[in-house]
């Protein structure tokens, strides 16, 4: 439902919504959310083109968000990189069908302005404090393989 390039501008700015490690560069940032680095770049530039990112050059430089994380939905990021895209007149641009939606379009595009209230209901803040066993963007510590003692005492 969404491209690859909105995944990886999600990714992105969830990483830079944990503001504890302060401003991260596209190699950390590629490293972290598994984004090839190439890529990443473009995607960087248009989350800064949309205001959501800034970046700074220089020995401490990298990208921060440009606001709170309280303050970025999920929908603007995923417009910065790709506008979500409503059906607003027949696709296949059937003359009698003009704005009236067939019920086909009209329940796909129903589909989508749920998605679009979803996302922009959602921000980064919300997204990174949720109670959750997967920490975004986080492999967990591996467990302790079982020994033979802890599986006995079971």
């Amino acid at each position: 439902m969404i491209s690859q390039t909105v995944e990886y501008a999600l990714r992105a700015s969830v990483l830079l919504a944990d503001e504890s490690a302060g401003a991260r560069t596209v190699d950390e940032i590629a490293e972290v959310t598994r984004v090839p680095k190439a890529y990443l770049s473009k995607v960087m530039q248009s989350l800064q083109r949309a205001g959501l990112v800034t970046s700074q050059r220089g020995l401490h430089g990298g990208f921060r968000l440009a606001k709170r994380p309280e303050d970025i939905s999920i929908l603007e990021v995923v417009n910065a990189v790709e506008k979500l895209q409503r059906i607003r007149t027949c696709p296949l641009g059937l003359a009698s069908h003009g704005v009236r939606l067939c019920p086909l379009h009209k329940r796909l595009d129903d589909a989508m302005a749920m998605v679009e209230r979803a996302f922009e209901s959602s921000t980064l803040a919300e997204v990174i404090a949720e109670p959750s066993e997967s920490v975004p963007l986080c492999d967990f510590p591996k467990k302790a393989p079982a020994t033979d003692e802890s599986v006995a005492e079971s």
